[in-house]
């Protein structure tokens, strides 16, 4: 059975959102052994210029590469590419059939840092428009949850 990490910055406050990752996480075991990590998110300072940015998602990107040793990497990013449900449910078969680990790396507000993107196997993106990252996670996990039906030919709402 396939591990799938998700690697996100940040903790969840919002219990509706926990609520459904939950949900997922618990429809996921079916298929897979999957494991949500939270990194603590940096502090962003009022003055943030961009060399305090670089430095935040340093921070950030060194507590999310320790959690991907032996694993191929999907990172979010804007610059990724761009997959219908049925073509990301073909790439996470075949990913599957060659790795016994994948992480997704969900990065906080400001982005990922450089060495996480380079680290990455993949970028994927959901869309061109921004949403906050703890959305994403809840999108991420429905749509693996989907990928796995989708593959092993079972309904689900279209």
């Amino acid at each position: 059975m396939i591990h799938i990490n998700v690697i996100c910055v940040g903790k969840l406050k919002e219990t509706y959102l926990k609520d459904a990752i939950n949900e997922y996480a618990k429809r996921l075991s079916k298929y897979c052994k999957i494991n949500i990590v939270e990194v603590p998110d940096e502090p962003i300072p009022s003055n943030l210029n961009d060399k305090l940015s670089e430095s935040i998602k340093q921070a950030e990107g060194n507590k999310i590469l320790s959690f991907v040793k032996n694993s191929y990497v999907i990172s979010l990013d804007l610059k990724g590419k761009q997959y219908t449900s049925e073509e990301f449910s073909d790439k996470l078969e075949k990913l599957s059939l060659n790795n016994s680990s994948i992480s997704f790396i969900i990065g906080g507000s400001l982005g990922l840092s450089n060495e996480v993107i380079n680290k990455s196997n993949e970028l994927i993106c959901f869309s061109k428009m921004t949403f906050p990252h703890q959305l994403i996670r809840l999108f991420l996990l429905e749509q693996i949850f989907r990928a796995f039906k989708i593959s092993n030919n079972e309904t689900y709402h279209r």
